[in-house]
């Protein structure tokens, strides 16, 4: 409201003005590099999910307990796969 304002009372801005205004593009050379500590930590959360996988199995068939252990296991999975190919789609091997 205030810059339709601005533009009637100083006059119209010229079509290159208005066109340098709005960025046309934008290009990245490279893509970031994987951190050795971030592949670390993303392998020894895995190590963790699979000890948690074992750990839900053992107490559903010890414990009887009345679900799958499927509804505990596969939604960890799932956060887990996700997280790893996004990390590793968004960066590339130095």
């Amino acid at each position: 409201m205030f810059a339709n304002l601005t533009q009637l009372i100083a006059g119209q801005p010229s079509p290159a003005a208005v066109q340098d205004a709005f960025v046309q593009e934008v290009r990245t050379a490279t893509a970031e590099r994987r951190d050795p500590r971030v592949e670390r930590l993303i392998c020894g959360c895995w190590v963790l999910i699979a000890v948690k996988h074992v750990l839900i199995i053992w107490a559903v068939v010890h414990y009887h307990v009345p679900i799958h252990q499927l509804w505990i296991n596969f939604p960890t999975w799932l956060l887990g796969v996700l997280a790893t190919a996004i990390y590793y789609g968004r960066t590339r091997r130095a």
